[in-house]
């Protein structure tokens, strides 16, 4: 008899299993024939600029208690997710199989194409908009972004910013790009040009 291998695979569908599992209601199906090809950088923190807390993973579930904190009235009632989220100290969770449609993304358009959330995957670092992020959440995105484009046909990352200008400034002007661009070892067709060409890039 073989033995079994001991490696367990790191996906199951679209679960990555390194990762922490915690499913949210809030996805949906993916238009027939989307090509997940995009990554979607996020930066989130609940409150603003508070970390440690389980209240992210509460708003991604529809868990959270508005009444908690102020700010949380100007946000009540908001059903959204991410693919995965990101803690300071470089912790994985995932929320929505990533063959499934995760509320992220919101109104937006990138390389010649709309709603963004039909053919990406989101990705949340727990971190304030603007503000610098950790190495370790740097050392898990880059292994979590090998992962997905081993699985998916990914030939795409772009920032929140990127896709919704204007709309959205996240993950901000304290995140790392040429450091990410580095370590991910990527063309820099891959990445906006804004961001690929950068001087420090």
């Amino acid at each position: 008899m073989k033995p079994a291998d001991p490696t367990p695979p790191l996906w199951q569908g679209g679960w990555y299993t390194p990762a922490r599992a915690l499913a949210s209601p809030n996805f949906g199906p993916r238009p027939e024939h989307a090509c997940i090809d995009l990554i979607v950088l996020h930066s989130i923190s609940l409150p603003p600029g508070q970390y440690g807390g389980n209240e992210v993973q509460q708003l991604f579930t529809n868990q959270l208690d508005w009444d908690a904190h102020p700010y949380f009235g100007q946000i009540r009632g908001l059903e959204v997710s991410a693919h995965f989220y990101i803690r300071r100290d470089g912790e994985l969770w995932q929320f929505v199989d990533c063959n499934d449609r995760a509320w992220h993304a919101g109104r937006s358009h990138y390389r010649g194409r709309d709603n963004c959330n039909d053919d990406s995957i989101g990705i949340e670092l727990e971190g304030l908009e603007g503000s610098t992020f950790t190495v370790a959440q740097y050392a898990t995105l880059n292994g979590l972004c090998q992962a997905l484009r081993c699985h998916y046909p990914i030939a795409h990352v772009a920032g929140h910013e990127h896709i919704a200008p204007g709309r959205k400034n996240d993950p901000g002007a304290g995140f790392d790009w040429p450091g990410l661009i580095v370590q991910l070892g990527w063309p820099s067709g891959f990445f906006p040009m804004a961001v690929a060409h950068s001087p420090q890039s």
